[in-house]
């Protein structure tokens, strides 16, 4: 049995740096349980009052999550116009409102260079940017963001979503949204 080039079965790989403070902070964002697809447009709904121009949510988790559920709350609770669905074949978005809503489906993007050559005809200073399948693609974009993971159980629709704040304001404002949710 190989376990790695470098070391055996059982054996760590070596070392591992201690983690930051912004990585324990974002370890220990609130999990919400989402009974159903309403449950999820709701938190993006409670999401969205907390939203301002400029800010970066990353949405990860597989197919069938609901991360498109959470950003039709989002758009809603951004009084945007039109249908929010997902972006899949497009790969990006935008979507008038008040402050508007970039939606950006990463899926099919291999990099950052991709994600530029979007050549969005909205500043995202200017706006809301949620990209679905965006981690490790678009952390650039913003000082600060929110990573919001999804995942759905096999045997029903709860869902549950672990959001993880990264830099800037992002931990107070989740923990303002785990207070109205609790």
């Amino acid at each position: 049995m190989m376990a790695g080039p470098l070391h055996g079965p059982g054996q760590p790989a070596g070392p591992r740096a201690p983690l930051t403070a912004e990585q324990r902070e974002a370890l220990s964002g609130p999990i919400v349980t989402l009974p159903t697809v309403a449950d999820t447009r709701a938190l993006g709904t409670r999401l969205a009052a907390l939203l301002r121009a400029g800010d970066l949510i990353v949405l990860t988790g597989p197919l069938g999550a609901g991360k498109t559920a959470l950003v039709q709350g989002i758009g809603a609770g951004l009084g945007v116009s039109g249908a929010v669905v997902s972006p899949t074949f497009v790969i990006a978005r935008v979507h008038r409102g008040p402050l508007p809503l970039v939606h950006v489906d990463a899926y099919r993007l291999g990099s950052l260079a991709e994600v530029d050559d979007l050549d969005l005809d909205v500043d995202t200073a200017d706006a809301v940017t949620v990209v679905e399948w965006g981690a490790g693609l678009v952390e650039q974009l913003a000082d600060a963001r929110l990573e919001v993971s999804i995942a759905r159980a096999a045997d029903s629709e709860e869902r549950t979503a672990r959001l993880m704040p990264h830099g800037g304001d992002w931990a107070a404002r989740v923990a303002a949204l785990a207070e109205q949710a609790g």
